[in-house]
C-alpha cells in the first residue's frame, strides 16, 4: 500500500494535498482497497462553502456506499470530473487521477491539525 509522505491524512481516510491556499483530496489507498470496485462518485457540493467533517459527497463500490468528509473547511472549487465516466480511476490511482475535489481553505491552519503518513499508517495498522 502506498502512503506519499508529502501528504496529511484523516482518521476518515482521506488525504490531502496542500498547494498554497489550495487543497487537493481524495480518499487513500488504504479506503480504496477496503471499498473494493468504485462504481460511483457522487460529488454535488462543487461551489459549496462546507465545515471541516461535512460531507462533501459518496463514493458508491459494488456492495457499499460511504460518505466522503471535508478534512478542511472551505469553497469547493472543482470536481474532478473525469470520475464522472470513469470511477475506478479511485481504485487505479488515488493519489493521481483518481482526486475528488480542490477546496479553497477558509482556515489552512486547519491542514496542519491532520495526520503525517506515518500517523496514517499507525492509526490503520500498518508498520511505518
Amino acid at each position: 500500500m502506498n502512503f506519499p509522505e508529502n501528504l496529511k491524512y484523516t482518521k476518515d481516510h482521506e488525504w490531502v494535498l496542500v498547494n498554497g491556499n489550495t487543497a487537493t483530496i481524495g480518499i487513500t489507498d488504504f479506503a480504496q482497497s477496503e471499498l473494493g470496485d468504485i462504481v460511483y462518485v457522487e460529488i454535488e457540493t462543487e461551489g459549496d462553502s462546507l465545515d471541516k467533517e461535512a460531507v462533501f459527497g459518496t463514493v458508491e463500490a459494488v456492495k457499499t456506499v460511504s460518505d466522503l468528509f471535508m478534512p478542511v473547511s472551505g469553497k469547493v472549487t472543482e470536481f474532478n470530473n473525469g470520475l464522472t465516466k470513469n470511477p475506478e480511476s479511485v481504485n487505479k490511482d488515488p493519489y493521481g487521477t483518481g482526486w475528488m475535489i480542490k477546496v479553497e481553505m477558509s482556515n489552512a491552519a486547519e491542514a496542519n491539525e491532520l495526520l503525517s503518513a506515518a500517523d496514517y499508517k499507525k492509526l490503520i495498522g500498518v508498520d511505518a
